[in-house]
């Protein structure tokens, strides 16, 4: 078979081949430096086995699809040190995310003490170095399998599978065994940098109605200075966090009272949101060739189901009224473009009207959940 690289070169072999093994055909630093492989566009598992010709692409850590499996590698082994643990903590789920990792658990909130304790644990699981293996079940024994180790929420996922799925499980070691598609690295040591970073409730699938969960946050890097500048990073952040400052600076309050996501601006803060405002203004009236527009609050239902909104946003709209009894239910408005529209609307127009612009600093409602609001960034009024 032949197996065309991506800079275009190509090997021949006589026999099938793993991912891995032709890496490590390739050059050994590539093979210890392999996260996934890509064979023709598909991301796949080092285990992976090639019996075709193909397109390989070998991931390490500096590509995205590689960190993935990297950092998705880090959130298992978190997954296993907390089981050891707290053996009877139930699993849901725990991906990768573009700068790190999470897990959900069942479990009491963790403590910034419990998180160094599972880093702890963490650490000795990696210096264990266990292989990481993959193997398959038919969904109902899939299913069996999850139930006979209490895991409610794996059992769920599974069950939400279509009736002929081949179900794909990986483990470390003897006795911890993750649900998961993969890919992975083959031994829990390749994973060389980690930090717990911290913890917070999360609903189980997103869903408010359903289980309160504990989500570990967490990231992983190859490269411990790598870690140690991303840490910083964070430091930073918080330094310059925005919520602390316009508090600090005077410039905006929030009371339990009035609510979350609900900011009070103090005369300080509204000077320089009017300023800001005039800024803008000027620049849309004067330069970019804006007409100013002035329209409702609020409208009916009708209004944004006709532009969509409701379908697809509704439980984010505050919405006024009971669509099953009263004759007329009104919305604060998410958004003002299903009002501009109906301003172009009102009198017929020509091609040479073109461009139009319309612009009005407005006033928008959404029904923020309390875990996404943050300061300023995410508020259930703002203009």
């Amino acid at each position: 078979m032949k197996i065309t690289l991506k800079d275009g070169s190509a090997k021949e072999y006589s026999e099938a081949m793993s991912v891995k093994d032709i890496a490590f055909d390739i050059a050994p630093g590539l093979g210890r430096a392999a996260c996934a492989g890509e064979v023709d566009g598909e991301v796949v598992d080092l285990r992976t086995t090639i019996d075709k010709d193909c397109k390989l692409n070998i991931l390490t850590f500096n590509d995205d699809e590689g960190q993935k499996a990297y950092r998705h590698t880090a959130s298992h082994i978190l997954a296993e040190a907390v089981k050891r643990l707290y053996p009877d903590t139930k699993l849901a789920i725990g991906p990768a995310t573009d700068t790190g990792f999470y897990y959900d658990f069942e479990h009491e909130p963790f403590t910034r003490d419990d998180l160094d304790a599972i880093e702890a644990e963490m650490k000795k699981i990696i210096k264990e170095g266990a292989e990481i293996k993959r193997f398959t079940l038919p969904r109902e024994d899939a299913i069996k399998y999850m139930a006979d180790r209490k895991e409610d929420y794996k059992v769920e996922l599974i069950q939400d599978l279509p009736e002929d799925s081949i179900i794909s499980f990986y483990s470390q070691g003897e006795k911890f065994v993750d649900l998961c598609a993969g890919p992975h690295l083959m031994s829990t040591k390749q994973v060389k940098a980690f930090k717990l970073i911290s913890s917070s409730m999360a609903y189980w699938r997103g869903d408010e109605n359903k289980a309160r969960l504990q989500r570990i946050y967490g990231t992983a890097f190859d490269d411990k200075k790598e870690l140690a500048a991303y840490l910083e990073s964070l430091e930073e952040a918080k330094r310059r966090d925005h919520n602390r400052l316009g508090r600090e600076m005077g410039l905006f309050t929030t009371v339990d009272v009035i609510g979350q996501g609900l900011p009070l601006f103090t005369p300080k803060g509204t000077k320089m949101i009017m300023k800001l405002q005039r800024w803008i203004e000027d620049l849309e009236d004067n330069e970019w060739g804006y007409q100013r527009t002035r329209t409702p609050l609020m409208a009916k239902n009708d209004l944004f189901k006709i532009s969509g909104h409701w379908d697809h946003y509704k439980e984010s709209m505050f919405v006024l009224g009971d669509e099953e009894k009263d004759d007329e239910v009104l919305t604060l408005r998410p958004m003002t473009c299903p009002f501009q529209y109906y301003i172009y609307k009102n009198e017929q127009r020509s091609y040479r009207d073109l461009p139009i612009r319309y612009s009005e600093t407005s006033t928008l409602f959404r029904n923020e959940d309390s875990g996404e609001m943050h300061g300023l960034t995410r508020v259930r009024q703002f203009t």
